[in-house]
């Protein structure tokens, strides 16, 4: 038994030590872990960022750009008969938004839903406008009235898209 009391009085002290080393090496390798994570997303985050201002930029300028005052200014009115007029409106919101469809991938569901109500919106007051003119109304005539209207309309879908997307791009900030 003397030979079984040596054996355990060297093995126990040992399997303590075997057992502290275990639990430091095991807490050291899993800080390391966090920490490379951290430094990981914090790297990913410097490369994104910018891609993803880049894209709530690029959807606040389609916004801007599908706003009837905004497509009115750049148009040119001459011999445009409404229905051309309406139609050279349509066809803008439709470029704008093709134009921008790969920058959903950078924002959030509800903001890029907005934009695209947004749009729907556009799309519809263009056209309900275009259905209430006068038989027989110029494109001059045509466009004062969506000016107006539109002034008038309170808040808009474009503004409420715009408002979500700035407070979106504020948070990733």
């Amino acid at each position: 038994m003397n030979t079984l009391t040596t054996i355990v009085a060297c093995t126990l002290p040992s399997l303590v030590v075997l057992a502290a080393v275990w639990i430091i090496l095991g807490r050291m390798l899993k800080e390391e872990r966090e920490k490379r994570t951290y430094e990981l997303r914090r790297q990913d985050r410097t490369q994104t960022t910018p891609l993803r201002l880049r894209g709530y930029e690029r959807l606040a300028l389609l916004l801007e750009r599908i706003t009837p005052g905004h497509m009115l200014m750049n148009a040119d009115l001459t011999g445009l008969t409404l229905t051309e007029l309406q139609r050279q409106l349509l066809q803008t919101v439709r470029l704008e938004t093709d134009h921008n469809l790969s920058q959903q991938i950078y924002v959030g569901d509800e903001v890029w839903q907005a934009v695209m109500l947004a749009r729907e919106e556009t799309v519809n007051f263009i056209n309900a406008i275009a259905l209430q003119m006068p038989e027989g109304a110029t494109a001059l005539q045509y466009a004062q009235t969506l000016i107006t209207a539109y002034a008038n309309n309170g808040e808009t879908p474009v503004q409420r898209a715009m408002q979500l997307l700035k407070a979106e791009a504020r948070s990733l900030l």
